[in-house]
């Protein structure tokens, strides 16, 4: 189960989230409480293990200017999550290792998700970063083949549930294991991550895609 801790802004929470066992860390270069500088995500990711997924999220950014910040701050990925078009989202991963496309849960465009070329498809609720949780069965409608990963509300006390209900490839975290805004709490983050473990299915399952990308080796 891959595990991905988002809305980071310091490195004591990136190092926080490392150590609790988090295969991914996300920072936010949107518009938002959680907004870092790339230059601060740069001093961070540099403190991080190789083998952590370090992913930059970014809403309707220009494309030539998500792969300048995505190199500059030391990122292995980035997260798109505004209304990228399918060319768009190829662009970028022609040029960078790892791509992750949000969708709103319901969005129309979920159905034809393939094109748009990602290593995973995130399904979020409509307003990211609330707290809200969608519908999962919204999760049917992403096409077979793809990596799926939840967000939308989830916390400790629901993820178990979200992974039973969507048995998806990865999670997505960013208000349920927060003090507030921008702040982890690492009893939420701890909780969280034992959870998300201990819901992972142990019948064998994997998605319908390859082996999950090893950004180790990218």
């Amino acid at each position: 189960m891959f595990v991905k801790i988002c809305g980071t802004t310091s490195e004591d929470d990136a190092l926080l989230a490392v150590a609790m066992g988090a295969d991914a860390v996300g920072f936010v270069f949107a518009p938002s409480p959680r907004q870092i500088a790339p230059q601060k995500a740069a001093d961070i990711t540099k403190r991080l293990p190789s083998e952590i997924m370090t992913v930059g999220v970014f809403r309707d950014e220009a494309p030539q200017r998500v792969v300048e910040i995505v190199q500059a701050a030391g990122m292995r990925g980035a997260q798109l999550h505004g209304r990228e078009t399918a060319e768009q989202a190829t662009w970028i991963r022609r040029r960078i290792p790892w791509v992750m496309q949000a969708f709103a849960a319901g969005d129309a465009r979920v159905s034809g998700a393939a094109a748009w070329g990602a290593d995973a498809i995130l399904l979020d609720a409509p307003n990211p970063g609330s707290g809200q949780v969608f519908d999962w069965a919204f999760a049917g409608e992403v096409p077979g083949g793809q990596r799926l990963v939840i967000a939308g509300g989830l916390h400790a006390g629901n993820v178990g549930a979200a992974i039973a209900h969507t048995r998806p490839w990865g999670v997505d975290v960013v208000s349920g294991v927060e003090r507030a805004p921008g702040q982890k709490d690492p009893v939420k983050l701890r909780a969280f991550i034992a959870a998300a473990r201990a819901a992972e299915p142990d019948d064998g399952w994997e998605p319908e895609s390859a082996a999950p990308y090893d950004w180790q080796e990218g």
